[in-house]
C-alpha cells in the first residue's frame, strides 16, 4: 500500500520528557524551525532527572558553569550558579527557568505519560498514545527520556511485608523525609548511594549502609563559586570554554593529560595524585595521566592510591577493609566524586554491611534478614541504581516497521546508528541513546550535540520534501562494531557495572555508550552528515520490507 502523503498529522513533532533534553529540542524546533511540537512529561513540571530525584544529597558531579544549557548568551550570562557542583533544587531551579523565560510550558503537557508509539506505514505518521487517553501522530518522534531515569529496585523477598517506610532514591518524595532519631538501612553505594549516606548520616540515629561493590570515589572539594572566577574568567570567555568542552574528550573545558603514569618516577606520580586529590573532583581521572584509561598497570597505580586514601581517612580496620575496592580498576565503573563519604563511617552511628559475604536473604515486617544477621529498620533506602540507556525506552511499547517492537529489536543489547537512530524506526530519533557518549560525558554538552544534529538533520529533509529518513541495517552493524571496538581496551570492560547492563538480572551484557569521547564522536556525526546523511535511507512512500526478526534487527 503506498503512503497517503496528504494527510496531515497533529504535530509536526513529539518530544517524549521535559528535561534538559526535552526543553533544548523543543526551543530549537519550535523557534528555528517553525514546527509545531508537543512535549509529553510525566512528572508534574519540568526537569527530567533533577524532578525526581530529590534524595539527601542529590548533587550534580559537573562542574555548574558548564552544567547548562549554551544556546543563550544571555542566560549564560544572566544566570549565577551558587556552588562549584549545584545541588538538585539549584539545577531544577534553573531548568524552571529556562522554561519560564523561553516560554516553554505552552507546548509541555504534564502528568502525561507515553504508553505508547507506533509508525504508521500508511502515512509515514507515528501514532502516540499516553496514559490520559491522548492519540496523536506526528512526522517525527523524538525521546528526550534520560540514560538513567528508569529506577531499579531490587526483588527481595519480602518486601510487601516491611511494615515501614521505603523509598529509591531516583523517584523521591516531594515533601521531606524525616530521617531524625530513626533507624535507616541504605541499600547500594553508588552515585546516589555515596552523596545520601552522610547527608542521612547526620539525621538518622542509627545508619546501616549495605554494600555489594566499595567504590573508587574522589572528594569534590565543594565549596561557593569564587565570584571574581566567575565573573573575569568565565563570563568573559564562554565562547572559547565552551568550544574546548565540545571537542573534549569529556565534554569539560579541560585539557587531558597525555603523560604516561609508567613514565615518570614514582614520586612525581605521587605529586601529581596529590595534587589532584587535594583539588577534587572529575579532574583526577583526565588530568592526571592519559594511561589510567587504558592500561592496567597505569591504572593500578591509581587505583592503589584511592585505596591508600581510604586507609588514611577511615580509622577501624575491619571497616577500612570492606571499603577497599580490590575487584576491578579505578574508572571501569561510573567515576564518583563525593563529600566526606569515607569520613561518614569513622561515625559511632553508622555501621557497613558487606552483603557480597552476607547476602541479604528477605524484608521482614521489621527489617532486613542477611545470611548472618537480622536488622530491625524504621526507614530502608534503595540507592540501587536504574535500568540504564534501555529501561527507559521498554517501559514504553514502541513499534516500527512491520510492527516490530523495540524490546524485540534491543532483545540481544541496543543497536543503534550513531546513538540516534534505530534501523526500521523511520523518523524516529533519540537524544543521547545507546551508542553514543551521554553518560561518558558532561550531559549537557552531549545533549545539545545532539539538538543541534537532529534539528540539523530535519531541516535538511523538510528542504528537500524527504519524508522519511532510517538507519540503514548495515550503517547500524558497522556503528555497534565500532562502538564494542573503542570499548575494548578500556578500563570500563574490567568491572559488572550498569555500562554493562550487568546490575539488572537477565540484562544481555553489552557495553552500551560510546567511549570515543564526545569530540571524537562529535567529528564522526558532523561526517555523517557533510557526506549527506550517509548511513541513513530517505524515503517518500511506504515501502514495505521483510520482516525484521528480533536476529536480524539486533545486527
Amino acid at each position: 500500500m503506498a503512503a497517503n502523503s496528504d494527510i496531515t498529522p497533529d504535530f509536526d513533532a513529539v518530544v517524549i520528557g521535559a528535561g534538559f533534553a526535552g526543553l533544548g529540542m523543543l526551543r530549537r524546533l519550535r523557534e528555528e524551525l517553525g514546527m509545531s511540537i508537543q512535549v509529553y512529561e510525566a512528572g508534574a513540571g519540568v526537569g527530567g532527572t533533577w524532578y525526581w530525584n530529590r534524595y539527601p544529597g542529590a548533587r550534580c558531579d559537573s562542574e555548574s558553569y558548564v552544567y547548562c544549557f549554551s544556546f543563550s548568551k544571555e542566560l549564560l550570562q544572566d544566570w549565577n550558579w551558587s556552588g562549584k557542583y549545584p545541588e538538585q533544587p539549584e539545577i531544577l531551579s534553573y531548568l524552571n527557568h529556562v522554561a519560564d523565560r523561553f516560554d516553554l510550558r505552552r507546548n509541555i503537557q504534564f502528568n502525561t505519560r507515553v504508553t505508547s508509539a507506533k509508525f504508521l506505514e500508511d502515512t509515514n505518521h507515528w501514532q502516540i498514545e499516553t496514559d490520559q487517553g491522548d492519540r496523536v501522530t506526528a512526522r517525527f518522534l523524538i525521546t528526550g527520556i534520560g540514560c538513567i531515569s528508569a529506577g531499579n529496585v531490587p526483588e527481595i523477598t519480602g518486601l510487601d511485608s516491611f511494615e515501614g517506610d521505603w523509598y529509591h532514591t531516583g523517584s523521591w518524595p516531594h515533601e521531606e523525609v524525616d530521617f531524625d532519631g530513626k533507624r535507616v538501612a541504605v541499600i547500594g553505594t553508588g552515585s546516589s548511594g555515596v552523596q545520601a549516606i552522610p547527608v542521612i548520616a547526620e539525621q538518622a540515629k542509627r545508619l546501616t549502609v549495605f554494600q555489594r561493590t566499595p567504590q573508587y570515589t574522589i572528594p569534590a572539594r565543594h565549596e561557593t563559586v569564587d565570584r571574581r572566577f566567575i565573573e573575569e574568567e568565565v563570563k568573559p570567555n564562554y565562547d572559547d570554554i565552551w568550544e574546548k568542552a565540545r571537542w573534549s574528550k569529556s565534554g569539560f573545558p579541560v585539557d587531558a593529560s597525555e603523560r604516561s603514569a609508567l613514565e615518570v618516577t614514582a614520586e612525581e606520580r605521587l605529586e601529581t595524585y596529590e595534587a589532584f586529590w587535594a583539588k577534587g573532583g572529575a579532574g583526577f581521572t583526565y588530568g592526571t595521566f592519559e594511561d589510567i584509561r587504558t592500561d592496567r598497570r597505569a591504572n593500578d597505580t591509581a587505583s592503589e592510591f584511592i585505596r591508600s586514601k581510604i586507609r588514611e581517612i577511615v580509622k577501624d580496620p575491619e571497616t577500612v577493609e570492606r571499603l577497599l575496592p580490590t575487584d576491578h580498576p579505578f574508572g571501569s565503573k561510573r567515576a564518583l566524586i563525593d563529600t566526606n563519604y569515607f569520613e561518614t563511617y569513622n561515625r559511632e552511628n553508622v555501621e557497613l554491611v558487606d552483603i557480597r559475604h552476607s547476602p541479604i536473604q528477605e524484608i521482614t515486617p521489621k527489617g532486613i534478614r542477611t545470611e548472618d544477621e537480622e536488622f530491625e529498620f524504621d526507614i530502608i533506602v534503595f540507592a540501587t541504581g536504574f535500568d540504564a540507556m534501555t529501561g527507559s525506552f521498554f517501559r514504553m511499547d514502541i513499534r516500527g516497521r512491520n510492527d516490530l517492537t523495540l524490546k524485540e529489536k534491543w532483545s540481544e543489547g541496543p543497536k543503534t546508528y550513531l546513538g540516534l537512530q534505530v534501523a526500521g524506526f523511520p523518523n524516529m530519533f533519540m537524544i543521547t541513546g545507546p551508542g553514543s557518549p551521554s553518560v561518558l560525558s558532561n550531559m549537557p554538552v552531549a545533549i545539545e550535540q545532539h539538538i543541534e544534529w537532529v534539528s540539523d538533520f530535519i531541516e535538511f529533509l523538510s528542504e528537500r520534501s524527504i519524508k522519511t529518513a532510517e538507519a540503514d541495517l548495515d550503517a547500524e552493524t558497522v556503528w555497534v562494531s565500532h562502538v564494542n571496538e573503542i570499548a575494548e581496551p578500556t578500563m570500563f570492560m574490567l568491572a559488572n557495572s550498569w555500562y554493562l547492563g550487568a546490575n539488572i538480572p537477565g540484562k544481555p551484557r553489552v557495553f552500551m555508550p560510546y567511549a570515543g569521547g564526545i569530540g571524537t564522536y562529535r567529528e564522526k556525526c558532523n561526517e555523517v552528515a557533510d557526506n549527506g546523511y550517509e548511513g541513513f535511507i530517505f524515503g517518500s512512500a511506504s515501502r514495505k520490507r521483510p520482516s525484521l526478526t528480533a536476529s536480524q534487527g539486533t545486527g
